[in-house]
């Protein structure tokens, strides 16, 4: 699952940095605290729609293509369609967009998941009688395997 207010942090920050502006520069003009734009950015805070319009404000974009853009990326990772952190693919409409990487505690959280659903090859008859030998398993469970 990919949260809105981290796709768009991350979105601002990538839309800052193409104009090689810093934090304080953006959140001067936009009349927004240091310190909570950055908590934005990082995807730790979801702005308001006021707060959002001021910084697209500052960074002179429009709002709609902010909103546009995540709405993209949060429709590729609905489709599963993610590519590789850091690559750029083309929307419907043939434009470049990059995709972002997800946050490590979620990437980590699908990796297990992905491991535990996973198809395990089933234990062959000899694995089986030795978990019963050392009390792991039932008879039942000896008979099913053979």
């Amino acid at each position: 699952m990919v949260l809105l207010r981290e796709l768009l942090g991350e979105t601002l920050r990538r839309r800052r940095r193409a104009q090689k502006r810093t934090l304080r520069d953006v959140s001067k003009q936009a009349n927004v605290s240091l310190g909570y734009l950055s908590e934005i950015e990082r995807g730790h805070k979801e702005p308001s729609s006021e707060l959002l319009a001021s910084v697209c404000g500052a960074l002179q974009v429009r709002l709609s293509e902010v909103l546009a853009e995540v709405s993209r990326e949060v429709a590729q990772h609905e489709r599963g369609e993610a590519a590789p952190p850091g690559r750029e693919v083309q929307d419907p409409q043939g434009r470049q967009v990059a995709v972002l990487p997800l946050p490590r505690e979620q990437a980590a959280a699908e990796e297990s998941r992905r491991r535990r659903y996973a198809p395990q090859p089933s234990p062959t008859i000899a694995q089986v009688r030795s978990r019963h030998r050392r009390g792991e398993v039932t008879d039942s469970v000896v008979r099913a395997a053979a």
